[in-house]
């Protein structure tokens, strides 16, 4: 794909006028997805595509054409030399942008991440083995991703950046019945089939609580452990609502407002953009390329934002690698210092939380978030699980789950990918440890 994009753009480029600049923005994927039911294959299917962004540049007016690409040089050649006449005759007819910002200075890069990946059928062998093994038949319902994930730019300064990454994503239920299930999830670069069936025998364990008579509690401030992606949905909706955004600090629609005017959370909270340890590639459509990392909170205390092109145009400051969107895409939260295998030993007696659903802001200036408890809750009393929760709304503000209320961090995080497919793969991922917070508010 490298050398057919490279090549493509630079026949696209032999076609420009003076004073035009080009751009180009490849995004490809060669992916198997397979979907489970009952424990076994429901659908198969391999995706193979290619989309490209073509942006034409004169002066401060710009325009852009999204195709999708075909991989026959002479046929995308032609509709991409089409497209970019039909952007040269919009360009006259458009106000000029005072906010565009272009990565004038050359900065070539290529990042050709290896394929450790196993074969899907391999994967397919294990999911299924492990629902029906030793007599068992446990209901396994799920999707699983992996194949290769591509990104490409190109500018006619004579810019050229590749990025190529190689993972998978297995995010599975098993159910016990009706609306009761376990959710799981496993993702990285490599399959280690240790870890996989850690991950089964452990949501194994957690259905057979289920079977279980619900416990109901009344609504209350409770001692409560929210495992990774419990604790990755709560950071996630304020992290994707502009909440190191500085475009959303600057004109105080961030719901990190207080924070970012000197509110501190725990001293243990530490947030980072770590694109090197993520899938996203290490450049943007813009073409300016990422540090490998951003810190965004140390010590409790906000550090740095998220910064676009456009942004950096309007407040006059160095853009950092991010999106329009202003939003983290391999975000890290590092970990603390309780051992994941004493989380239950150590909540004693409190709410353990495995995942958290539906999340939105009740007061979104505060950093006040509601949502419901999801799939496995627990009710945990000396440091023993004794039963499965109903499902219960929590209302809680940032700064208290994070901040003075905050007991512990485990010391291990969870890789966590985005499930998201529309149009294409997500490359978006966080890495979360677990959170034991005190005093943790459950309303209904």
């Amino acid at each position: 794909m490298q050398a057919d994009f490279y090549a493509l753009f630079d026949r696209c480029q032999a076609t420009l006028k003076s004073g035009e600049t080009l751009t180009a923005w490849f995004q490809g994927e060669g992916s198997d997805f397979v979907r489970f039911n009952h424990g076994r294959v429901r659908q198969p299917g391999t995706v193979d595509q290619r989309e490209l962004a073509l942006r034409l540049v004169q002066g401060q007016r710009h325009a852009t054409s999204n195709l999708s690409l075909t991989g026959v040089m002479e046929e995308d050649l032609a509709r991409c030399v089409a497209a970019i006449g039909r952007l040269r005759d919009r360009l006259p007819h458009l106000p000029e942008d005072p906010h565009l910002l272009l990565a004038d200075t050359v900065n070539s890069s290529e990042n050709l991440g290896a394929c450790d990946l196993p074969s899907s059928g391999d994967v397919v062998d294990a999911v299924c083995t492990a629902a029906g093994g030793e007599g068992r038949s446990d209901d396994v319902v799920g999707i699983y991703a992996s194949g290769g994930i591509f990104r490409g730019f190109a500018n006619s300064l004579g810019q050229r950046n590749w990025f190529r990454s190689y993972s998978f994503s297995l995010d599975w239920c098993i159910y016990h019945e009706a609306d009761k299930a376990v959710k799981s999830t496993y993702a990285g670069f490599a399959w280690d089939p240790a870890v996989f069936d850690r991950k089964m025998d452990l949501a194994r364990r957690q259905v057979a609580v289920l079977a279980r008579p619900a416990k109901k509690i009344d609504p209350g401030k409770y001692r409560v452990y929210l495992a990774p992606a419990a604790l990755g949905e709560l950071v996630g909706l304020v992290s994707g609502w502009g909440g190191f955004g500085l475009k959303a600090h600057k004109t105080k629609t961030t719901p990190l407002l207080r924070l970012g005017e000197g509110a501190k959370l725990n001293s243990m909270v530490a947030l980072t953009e770590d694109t090197g340890r993520g899938v996203a590639p290490t450049f943007q459509a813009d073409g300016f390329v990422k540090p490998a990392r951003v810190p965004l909170v140390e010590d409790g205390q906000l550090c740095g934002h998220m910064i676009s092109p456009r942004s950096a145009r309007e407040f006059d400051v160095a853009p950092n690698g991010a999106s329009g969107e202003e939003t983290p895409v391999s975000l890290d939260m590092a970990s603390g210092d309780l051992p994941a295998d004493r989380v239950i030993e150590t909540l004693q007696d409190g709410v353990w939380v495995g995942n958290l659903w539906y999340l939105n802001f009740s007061d979104r200036s505060a950093c006040r978030v509601t949502g419901m408890t999801r799939f496995a809750t627990f009710w945990v009393e000396g440091g023993e699980v004794v039963a499965p929760l109903s499902v219960m709304r929590f209302d809680e503000t940032f700064y208290s789950a994070l901040g003075e209320n905050l007991v512990h961090l485990t010391d291990e995080e969870d890789f966590q990918i985005s499930t998201g497919t529309y149009f294409r793969r997500s490359t978006s991922s966080a890495r979360m440890p677990g959170a034991l917070i005190e005093d943790f508010s459950l309303t209904l």
